[in-house]
């Protein structure tokens, strides 16, 4: 893309274990403008295969309903493979990454992100300990 414009931005969070999370729609929405991108998208990821990043209007109820429905599909008392071969007690949180994905990628139109009125970007650290994560975003566009 001819003139395409790129910024990129590494920020760490430290979560507590099987469902710390952390608000991140305003240092995405910082960098798109700091970016001067108009039309594009900003690719967002989180590094680790037991986190994951998301959208969902962040407020407790949501967060609760969430956390509710990953704990029916893979709860923490469930007997993982995973947990056999390695012995960590994981499992649960490294199908709860593949579920919801470590990675997304949003439209830029007019500058500015394309969520909705309650939809916020959202990191979440499924491990079964408190961790350190990094979330990475890049913005391409004109």
């Amino acid at each position: 893309m001819a003139g395409a414009r790129t910024a990129s931005r590494r920020w760490n969070f430290h979560l507590p274990a099987a469902f710390g999370h952390e608000e991140v729609t305003g240092p995405i929405e910082e960098l798109v403008r700091e970016s001067g991108v108009k039309t594009g998208m900003v690719c967002v990821g989180v590094v680790g295969s037991t986190a994951a990043v998301t959208t969902i209007e962040y407020e407790t109820g949501a967060l609760a309903d969430l956390r509710s429905a990953l704990e029916a599909l893979a709860p923490e008392t469930g007997d993982y493979r995973h947990n056999a071969r390695w012995g960590d007690g994981n499992g649960f949180s490294h199908l709860r990454s593949a579920l919801v994905k470590t990675g997304m990628a949003i439209p830029i139109v007019d500058a500015q992100l394309q969520l909705g009125t309650w939809q916020q970007l959202v990191v979440l650290n499924f491990d079964n300990r408190e961790r350190e994560r990094t979330l990475v975003a890049t913005v391409v566009g004109v």
